[in-house]
């Protein structure tokens, strides 16, 4: 499987981007698609996952109320529509896969080449 990130941009604070994931190659429905971040100098950090299916997701404390993840299967992309933007959102963001539902980069593979996100104040 292969990923590819794209949306990013430069936003003032308070506004908002919408990130997209297209997966191309052997997808499976089972597969658990993931947004992470790194900011420079910090270590990666996940922010939002969900299952194909839609009917599963799970947010990072910073996203919850702000961001929204969904998935498109017939499209083979992962949405992550942010909004109320802040400057500590900046950071370059990637989107991989897991076979199973947790928050922990280490379970995820597939990483796409990531998008960077800048938020000015």
């Amino acid at each position: 499987v292969q990923l590819q990130a794209s949306g990013g941009g430069l936003v003032r604070a308070g506004g908002s981007l919408r990130l997209s994931c297209v997966a191309s190659g052997r997808t499976f429905r089972s597969y658990y698609m993931g947004w992470f971040r790194q900011a420079p100098g910090k270590e990666r950090e996940f922010v939002a996952a969900v299952t194909w299916s839609g009917d599963i997701t799970k947010y990072a404390d910073s996203a919850k109320g702000r961001f929204i993840i969904s998935s498109d299967y017939a499209k083979t992309t992962v949405y992550l529509q942010m909004n109320s933007l802040k400057p500590e959102d900046t950071a370059v963001y990637y989107c991989a896969g897991s076979t199973i539902v947790t928050s922990r980069p280490v379970a995820y593979g597939n990483w796409g080449q990531g998008t960077q996100v800048t938020v000015s104040s």
